[in-house]
């Protein structure tokens, strides 16, 4: 089976779009369908979403490192999407060979999908939990055979807080992860927010109202920092994607984006 396929199910749904293959297609990737291209270019009629998702893989990226160069060998990354390349897996073992990485997700065909590209690859696999129930994220047979709890973590939230309503409070499932996590631990977030472009948001909001998809809560750099709870928040603070530890790769360090970045740790 060549490269270009091995990656689909069989009898996968061509017809039906995935959020996570849509956002592939919004970042220039090959993993998507017509279906999931109808769906990402409703998305970039009101939102430029290509930049959003380069600078979140460039943050995602920079923070893997990041952390990979503070001693981190392991990983949780809730609401994954397709594990393609420049993910975690594959930036956290360009740094560290050992390193052992947990993406979540609960997209049946995101689930699907990754169990084939990641096939072989003992140190990285998928689970298929809803992130709102972190019992059953961290308790998952895949989290506790590769993740040590007694060993620091690197924890990744990144695009993911907005589709989290008020009502599943998000402040509190953050805070049960935060909880779980042991000394010396990292939290990265990547969030949307009001705080750039309130009208942009306004109509990326309205959108996915109007499409009947899960509606997106962006938040305010208030409610951002919220979710660190007391973990310690490091240099440069509560920015956007672009402006954290930018380097040659990653544009101008002032630039803005529609996405909050944050990383903290637990003392």
């Amino acid at each position: 089976m060549s490269a270009t396929v091995n990656w689909i199910p069989e009898g996968m749904d061509r017809e039906v779009p995935s959020a996570a293959r849509a956002y592939d297609y919004i970042a220039g990737g090959t993993h998507h369908f017509e279906a999931d291209r109808k769906l990402g270019d409703q998305v970039l009629s009101v939102l430029p979403a290509r930049d959003m998702s380069r600078h979140n893989r460039q943050y995602l990226q920079r923070v893997v490192r990041f952390m990979a160069g503070r001693g981190i060998r392991q990983f949780i990354d809730l609401g994954s999407g397709l594990p393609v390349r420049g993910n975690v897996h594959e930036t956290a073992q360009q740094a560290a060979p050992e390193c052992r990485v947990v993406y979540v997700d609960n997209e049946r065909a995101t689930i699907e999908h990754s169990e084939l590209m990641l096939r072989g690859d003992e140190r990285t696999a998928m689970v298929g939990e809803d992130l709102r129930d972190p019992d059953a994220v961290l308790n998952a047979e895949a989290t506790r055979r590769l993740i040590d709890f007694s060993r620091p973590v690197g924890f990744l939230m990144l695009g993911v807080t907005q589709f989290l309503h008020d009502e599943d409070d998000p402040w509190a499932i953050t805070a049960a992860y935060r909880r779980a996590l042991p000394s010396g631990s990292y939290l990265a977030l990547s969030c949307f927010t009001w705080d750039n472009d309130r009208e942009t948001m306004r109509n990326t909001v309205e959108m996915f109202r109007r499409s009947g998809r899960t509606p997106i809560v962006p938040r305010t750099g208030e409610e951002v920092r919220r979710l660190l709870g007391d973990f310690e928040l490091l240099d440069p603070g509560l920015v956007f994607t672009p402006q954290w530890c930018p380097d040659g790769a990653s544009g101008a360090a002032e630039e803005r984006s529609n996405l909050y970045a944050a990383v903290a740790r637990k003392p």
